[in-house]
């Protein structure tokens, strides 16, 4: 694959990436009381889903800007322990609910592999 099209894919799995993260923090601030009862249901407290909300705004910001490696790891290993904590949560509670997260799983290694493979061809 070359990197033009490496970097299609890329553009592409964050792109999608970010429009989930987009719609997931929208939900938690706009549909705080729905959210509620579903936080509960998991097993999770409420208190969390403002934070939370915020976090995913944060770790977009992070991704897209180039301004440190750090924050971006960071950012990525925070997507991926949100991701595989919600994916096993609403399998534990067998709600049927578990497909955005693996979606959002593929969508976060896709644009982690990818974007690495870019920086490595860049700096060869």
């Amino acid at each position: 694959m070359n990197n033009k099209t490496k970097r299609i894919v890329y553009l592409i799995a964050t792109g999608l990436l970010t429009a989930l993260m987009l719609m997931s923090a929208g939900m938690y601030i706009f549909n705080h009381k729905m959210l509620v009862g579903i936080f509960s249901k998991l097993g999770y407290p409420s208190y969390i889903i403002y934070p939370l909300a915020a976090a995913k705004i944060l770790g977009l910001v992070a991704i897209w800007s180039n301004k440190s490696r750090m924050f971006k790891e960071w950012a990525y290993a925070g997507f991926f322990f949100d991701f595989i904590l919600a994916f096993f949560a609403h399998l534990a509670v067998n709600d049927g609910e578990y497909l955005p997260a693996l979606v959002a799983m593929v969508l976060l290694f896709t644009s982690y592999l990818t974007q690495s493979k870019i920086t490595i061809d860049r700096a060869v």
